[in-house]
């Protein structure tokens, strides 16, 4: 049939490959910018400002000219430091606070007597070993405004989720291609901009309009290779989209390493890939976005010039699968009323009925676990102790043979029996993690990357397993609306990171409870590997109700190029967006 040729023609590799390694190359910027805050948003150590100069600084039992040689004995929070000013004056300095000693006669640690209370009206003083400017430092964005400082990463995954929406949209009317040159050239631009910015207001703006374009282009992109690759291989390549965002997240840990000045670290992450958007317009459309849009000859000309990287001598015309899939398709009409009805769908079908509503609550909960899973292991790897730049590449670098391991269980073991034990091997290693002394720092960050590999298996998973479960007629619905509550868990992990104020353990337990629960509800969930997919919701319901009927029946009577349609297409819209 047209679209089986189509199908075959695409299997083949020198044109596809490298039109799928030139477009997630770039998927690597949305991972840099993703993670770039773990840095770029560090709180130094700090104590209130003094006003005047310092003759003497002591801390303890440690005496030093100057409050920078104090900070290698910083130790807590509770902790303050005494100086004493040229005019013989001695101050307390507090994180939030400061005191000055109503009697100044010797300089001591303690002091018993009359205070008066000063707010920190002379700005902060940093520690700067470690990084010399953050955008903490920079617009003094603790205490009082301190939640500014954590409405950064929240505010960007608001921004993801806005921007997925958006550009998916608009990519299904203008072109994958468009999008693709404006969102990559969006990231250079605005990424650089966000170095430049000259307030904290005028950053999250930014940082929001480059979120969208990042989440923009890792959505489209997906789509774009996915029309690109043959079927064969569409799984593999589709999975190793994620594989790419990692590397972005490795590169922030290197840039991080290198670079501790939080506007040339931002110039620094936002030129990695430049050489993708100095290339990027030699990108070609898609054959079957050109045909749906019934531009025979631009379709033609894409086809050609694939033939001729793929030194095919006889390449498909157009025509030819055109006038096979008018055949198909006026028979499938006459063959089948479900196939050609206009009734428009809505997210209430998800919930038509109990098993199919089940599932849907179920397959919820999984994209939210995972998305939530990924960026608390993520997220909080920097406060694990130890080196916190190795922490992160090590959280990164984990998830590249997750995806591998993912795609081969998947295959042999079933989508179900794979995404039960590692759901519930994550909650376990939630819970393992709480019972490691904290003294033990190798330990810990060995099983937050078990952690971050079990939940990235899952997450990986999620996106082929409910494109199976749910039928054609409300298949991108289900996968819509599941992405939509993967952001959402996005937007809630940073909330969940800060919780860590309040129990180092707290993000862990609302992990591995959630795990827990979404894998005990998986079990419920039927096995699709093998199975036929389905068309109509009486379909998908009978597949959870019996599945030997299911496994044993045989596909819907639709016309040939139908259902390869639904094949090429029917995972397109499964968003690669974390």
């Amino acid at each position: 049939e047209g679209f089986s040729s189509v199908k075959c023609f695409l299997s083949l590799c020198r044109f596809q490959a490298c039109v799928y390694f030139a477009s997630v190359f770039q998927a690597m910027s949305c991972g840099i910018h993703y993670l770039a805050s773990v840095f770029m948003a560090v709180t130094p150590n700090f104590v209130c400002g003094f006003p005047g100069n310092v003759s003497s600084v002591l801390f303890h039992n440690s005496s030093a000219s100057s409050t920078e040689d104090i900070w290698t004995l910083w130790t807590s929070t509770e902790n303050y430091i005494v100086v004493q000013l040229e005019n013989g004056e001695i101050w307390e300095l507090d994180q939030c606070s400061r005191s000055k000693r109503e009697v100044s006669l010797d300089l001591a640690y303690e002091y018993k007597g009359n205070k008066s209370v000063f707010p920190c009206s002379d700005g902060f003083l940093y520690d700067d070993t470690k990084w010399k400017s953050t955008v903490v430092t920079q617009w003094d964005l603790v205490c009082d405004r301190e939640w500014l400082a954590k409405l950064i990463q929240p505010t960007f995954m608001l921004g993801v989720l806005i921007g997925a929406v958006i550009f998916g949209d608009i990519a299904d009317r203008l072109g994958r291609q468009r999008v693709i040159w404006f969102t990559s050239a969006g990231q250079f631009v605005f990424g650089i901009a966000v170095a430049f910015t000259f307030d904290y207001y005028s950053f999250v703006i930014v940082r929001f309009l480059l979120a969208m374009v990042s989440s923009g282009y890792l959505v489209v992109a997906f789509v774009y290779v996915t029309e690109f690759v043959g079927i064969k291989a569409r799984t593999w390549a589709s999975m190793h989209v994620h594989a790419f965002f990692a590397m972005g997240i490795m590169v922030v840990a290197l840039v991080g390493f290198l670079v501790r000045t939080w506007w040339v670290y931002q110039i620094f992450l936002s030129i990695a890939t430049l050489p993708f958007v100095l290339c990027c317009w030699m990108l070609p459309e898609t054959p079957f976005w050109l045909l749906s849009e019934e531009r025979y000859e631009d379709a033609q000309k894409v086809i050609d010039t694939m033939a001729r990287w793929n030194k095919v001598s006889t390449p498909c015309k157009v025509s030819e699968l055109c006038s096979v899939q008018q055949d198909d398709l006026a028979s499938g009409r006459t063959g089948d009323d479900d196939m050609s009805s206009t009734k428009k769908h809505n997210i209430l079908d998800l919930f038509c009925n109990w098993q199919i509503a089940r599932r849907t609550i179920t397959v919820w909960l999984i994209w939210f676990t995972g998305s939530l899973g990924y960026y608390v292991f993520s997220l909080s790897s920097v406060d694990l102790g130890g080196n916190e730049y190795l922490n992160l590449f090590l959280i990164g670098a984990v998830e590249l043979p997750c995806y591998i391991i993912a795609c081969v269980a998947m295959d042999k073991l079933g989508r179900r029996n794979t995404l039960i034990p590692f759901l519930i091997l994550s909650a376990l290693i939630c819970v393992l993690i709480m019972f490691i002394p904290q003294d033990l720092n190798i330990l810990i960050i060995l099983a937050n990357m078990a952690g971050k590999f079990s939940i990235g298996v899952a997450f990986g998973l999620i996106y082929l397993y409910t494109a199976e479960l749910y039928p054609t007629i409300v298949r991108s619905l289900a996968v819509g609306s599941g992405s939509m509550m993967c952001r959402v868990g996005s937007v809630v992990a940073p909330f969940c990171v800060y919780l860590r104020s309040v129990w180092i353990f707290m993000p862990l337990l609302l992990v591995g409870i959630m795990a827990l629960l979404s894998g005990i509800l998986t079990i419920m969930l039927p096995e699709t590997l093998g199975k036929p997919l389905t068309n109509t919701l009486v379909e998908a319901t009978e597949m959870g109700r019996n599945k030997k009927s299911c496994s044993e029946k045989a596909p819907p009577a639709h016309s040939g190029a139908a259902l390869e349609k639904i094949e090429m297409f029917g995972q397109e819209r499964v968003s690669a967006d974390k």
